[in-house]
């Protein structure tokens, strides 16, 4: 068995907050985890695994830009900010 470390990091990696799942469980688990626990920020880096519309829609309500790469799988791609 693995697990798989969840973490919102400040601007220079620092951790804030950390949430630790089996490792076979979704990241859409630890974004749900950590959410309520996001600081005041303008964006929010993370990778393929965080592309969710549901996710998206909840940073877009807390006013923070989401800088996720599309999955693969999604039909239209996404639009993100390369350079962050």
């Amino acid at each position: 068995m693995n697990t798989k470390l969840h973490a919102i990091c400040d601007s220079e990696g620092w951790p804030l907050n950390l949430f630790v799942t089996a490792g076979q469980v979704s990241d859409y688990i630890g974004a749900r985890a950590l959410l309520s626990s996001l600081p005041d920020v303008d964006w929010l880096l993370g990778d393929r695994g965080y592309d969710a519309d549901w996710f998206r829609e909840a940073l877009k309500d807390k006013g923070i830009h989401a800088c996720i790469h599309g999955r693969k799988q999604r039909k239209k791609t996404v639009k993100y900010d390369k350079r962050r």
